[in-house]
């Protein structure tokens, strides 16, 4: 197939372009940031989702028959208000008029997030939408111009990446690297687990969504990650193990206290902090999704959580 991926010089976009791209498909990268992985600029594109008429261009031009809209401002900045925000809104807009004029789309997957909910809230249907922040109020919005929109779309499915890592990685990366430092400590209340997902098993997942019979993910929202949760304290371990490095340290939960209090006192003036109220929160707090629906129609993932580590570390040790 012809793929359009926007955002493919992010995280996941770099790994679902290397991914369409091994298996044969003619791809195109159109983003404002350069690609991560230089055997990918022949396939890139330097556009702006917020630019309409560059837009109208590069798809006029590559003619897809397949969008991943993965572009958006993913930061979780609060002082700016919602117009920080405004590719997660009129971006997904630009996207669907796009798809509406050129025509050809026969399949698009627009990605969402698993914070347009609490991570603390039990949503009743997909659409009881609780964010606790801007960003996840983006995204909500964005997911309402979707189905607001299907009769312009063909083929279309929502997703909602959970926690995802492994090469290429952002945020999850200095996870792993105070890690093998041996810096990472974890609080000792209870075990916490977490839907995370291996970033190859979330490219496949794509692969499989985008080739699944019409009747399987036409209007579906479905979240993407690893079907078994991983326990924090044991993955932060299996990744410890891999590395080499010391095992992890658990101490009480109180120590995290007033570093967490410094991190919100200190944000309030934009700076940043290690440790604030909401990354406590977070590490302390379940994150469990129901990946049923996904796991219907992908079938089983190519990769252990075992697997993963092995070839993130490795990664890791070549890009360091």
């Amino acid at each position: 197939m012809r793929v359009l991926v926007t955002g493919g010089s992010g995280f996941i976009g770099t790994n679902v372009v290397e991914g369409f791209l091994r298996r044969g498909d003619t791809v195109l990268n159109i983003d404002i940031a350069d690609p991560k992985n230089d055997a990918h600029r022949d396939v890139y594109r330097n556009v702006d989702i917020m630019d309409l008429p560059a837009l109208h261009k590069a798809f006029g031009g590559f003619r897809p028959e397949a969008v991943i809209h993965l572009a958006a401002r993913a930061d979780l900045e609060s002082r700016k208000g919602l117009a920080h925000f405004a590719p997660n809104i009129a971006g997904v807009r630009h996207i669907i008029d796009a798809i509406r004029t050129v025509g050809g789309v026969q399949r698009s997957i627009f990605v969402s997030t698993r914070l347009v909910f609490d991570i603390d809230y039990r949503p009743l249907h997909e659409t009881d939408y609780h964010p606790s922040t801007l960003y996840g109020v983006s995204k909500a919005k964005g997911e309402e111009i979707v189905r607001a929109s299907s009769d312009d779309l063909g083929v279309w499915t929502i997703v909602r990446p959970t926690g995802i890592w492994g090469p290429w990685f952002g945020g999850y990366r200095s996870f792993f690297e105070a890690v093998a430092k041996g810096r990472y400590v974890h609080p000792s209340d209870r075990p916490v687990h977490k839907s995370y997902g291996y970033v190859e098993n979330t490219v496949y997942q794509f692969e499989r969504l985008i080739d699944a019979p019409e009747e399987s993910v036409n209007g579906k929202t479905l979240f993407l990650s690893d079907y078994r949760p991983v326990v924090v304290g044991d993955w932060a371990s299996q990744i410890a193990e891999a590395f080499g490095s010391r095992p992890i340290r658990t101490v009480p939960v109180s120590l995290f206290r007033i570093p967490a209090a410094v991190g919100d006192f200190v944000g309030k003036f934009g700076l940043g902090f290690p440790m604030t109220s909401f990354r406590l929160n977070n590490m302390r707090t379940d994150m469990v999704f129901d990946i049923s629906a996904t796991e219907a129609v992908v079938g089983p993932l190519p990769f252990s959580v075992e697997e993963g580590i092995a070839r993130t570390v490795e990664w890791l040790r070549l890009h360091g």
